[in-house]
């Protein structure tokens, strides 16, 4: 998280200094309560203030402190109710991370109950609670970011406040608009308030699998809930063999029973099976509706989910009927990441890898120095992201460069054919690549220091390099027959020229490739 000052605001009673102290501690900052500090300096409590000086001696106070603190850096600020109400005050922590507690009316007076030291509540309480909220609304929902208070321990909200100020928004360009991913933690509760801003209809459908619905579903919905949608839970099987049209057509059938319109968001959440067959399913479903991708594997957050592509399998090859389907948003929860599997982390693993290989030297070289493979965060993979994004905005459907990024894909998408797509793709992309890396090394495009980096890296997250005995070079060539990437009928090959570099080649004989194989059992 950055050195910015991250300032509290809200009604009286909102919890800004309980939560203040919790964030200060979670994050090793020291607290400001504006209030103590005033009171520590006058020598006298806000209400004597208030009954001595009277309000506007009190609210001079508070401007020179909010002055004199807007010059500091790493504190948590906890504000007085109306101290952010004056807009001048509140540009002076244009630098600031200002975050709005809210509560209700009940809650405020159940949290001030017996308060005697409020200067500004006199007469009728809840009359006069009414009256200041009433009258600071247009203030504090000019406040971007708000959190709600209710029925929640200081902690919790503290962290909740950490994980959105440590969200990341990346943006991702296509032709004629732009989306977003989000990347942090805690991001599946906030669903509903990430996709509201871009008026969806009520209607919505949240599609998943058996094993991630358990997981996530209710969460997801209960989101959406609270930002007034009215989300149908849709389970489809779990596994590559389950992505086909006949998927596809039962998906329809639900959302028609759902009473889908135009405008009704189809969520997957979901790898990258869920977000293949769903993004293709809301990319024909009523000629197109809205698409958000929920990846919830760590392949899928780095790969399948950014870019746009969506597809379904056919017996003759992966991802044969397809379209380009840009989502309207993508949400990564990084917390989905702590109950995947260690072989699912690694087969997500192999693609990070591979962006290093295709675009970026230091995060290729960065990983290598990792210690075990629970130590890749945020900032790494969105590291990974950005080598996609970059090429998938230069070339959004897949004219040129944009083949950069199947490294690996066309001799490993063969290998999943051959084994009825029962083996990981992640897996079938680390043999792919190693075989890509031999292939380059013996035909001179790459050195074979090149080679042995990318062959030693993949083997040091413990990802296969080396291709199933069960399959011969020739079976692995003709199924490499349909891949999607032949051009007027030659196989395009895309090879490691060095770390961070990968070019096309067109014309790599065809010994040198069953040599390449050969050596790869």
């Amino acid at each position: 998280m950055d050195r910015r000052n991250i300032v509290l605001t809200g009604f009286m009673g909102a919890g800004k200094t309980s939560v203040g102290d919790a964030l200060a501690k979670l994050l090793g900052r020291k607290l400001i309560d504006m209030d103590t500090w005033i009171q520590a300096r006058e020598g006298q409590t806000v209400a004597e203030i208030f009954a001595e000086r009277g309000e506007e001696y009190f609210r001079e106070l508070e401007r020179a402190l909010i002055l004199e603190l807007a010059v500091s850096e790493n504190l948590v600020i906890a504000t007085g109710g109306g101290a952010l109400v004056n807009p001048e005050n509140r540009a002076a922590f244009a630098n600031a991370q200002i975050i709005c507690l809210d509560a209700s009316v009940d809650e405020i007076l159940a949290r001030l109950n017996g308060a005697n030291d409020r200067p500004l509540l006199h007469g009728d309480k809840r009359t006069r609670v009414q009256e200041l909220l009433d009258a600071r609304r247009d203030a504090y929902n000019a406040i971007e970011m708000h959190v709600d208070t209710h029925q929640r321990t200081p902690e919790e909200i503290a962290r909740e406040i950490v994980n959105r100020l440590e969200t990341r928004e990346i943006p991702v360009k296509t032709p004629d608009r732009a989306y977003p991913i989000f990347l942090g933690t805690g991001l599946l509760g906030r669903v509903g308030e990430l996709v509201r801003a871009q008026q969806f209809a009520a209607r919505c459908a949240v599609v998943t699998n058996p094993t991630v619905g358990a997981l996530y579903g209710e969460r997801v919905l209960e989101s959406l809930r609270a930002e007034n949608f009215s989300p149908t839970l849709i389970e489809i099987p779990d596994g590559e063999q389950f992505k086909t049209l006949d998927t596809v057509r039962e998906l329809y059938d639900h959302f028609i029973a759902a009473k889908l319109e135009r405008r009704s968001l189809i969520i997957a959440l979901g790898g990258g099976v869920i977000g293949d067959t769903v993004g293709f399913a809301a990319a024909t479903y009523l000629r197109g509706v809205p698409f958000v991708q929920i990846p919830t594997t760590l392949l899928s957050m780095v790969d399948s989910s950014i870019g746009g592509k969506v597809a379904v399998d056919h017996p003759s090859g992966k991802n044969l009927i397809g379209a380009f389907k840009f989502p309207a948003c993508v949400i990564a929860d990084l917390s989905t990441l702590e109950t995947l599997p260690v072989k699912e982390y690694r087969a997500g693993m192999a693609e990070v890898l591979k962006h290093g290989v295709i675009g970026d030297e230091g995060l290729f070289r960065e990983i290598r120095e990792l210690r075990e493979i629970g130590e890749i965060d945020g900032a790494l993979l969105e590291r990974a992201l950005k080598v996609k994004i970059e090429i998938v905005e230069r070339d959004p459907f897949e004219e040129n460069i944009r083949a950069h990024l199947n490294l690996g894909h066309t001799f490993g998408q063969a290998i999943e054919r051959l084994a009825e797509y029962k083996m990981r793709h992640g897996y079938a992309v680390a043999m792919g690549v190693s075989v890509a890396a031999r292939l380059a090394a013996n035909i001179s495009f790459c050195d074979a220091k090149t080679r042995d980096e990318i062959i030693s890296l993949y083997e040091k997250f413990e990802l296969p390099t080396h291709l199933p005995r069960e399959f011969s070079a020739e079976q692995i060539l003709n199924a490499m027959g349909t891949d999607k990437k032949i051009q007027h009928g030659a196989l395009r090959l895309i090879l490691p020229r060095e770390i961070g570099r990968v070019e096309i080649v067109d014309d790599v004989a065809r010994e040198e490739i069953v040599r390449a194989l050969e050596e790869s059992f």
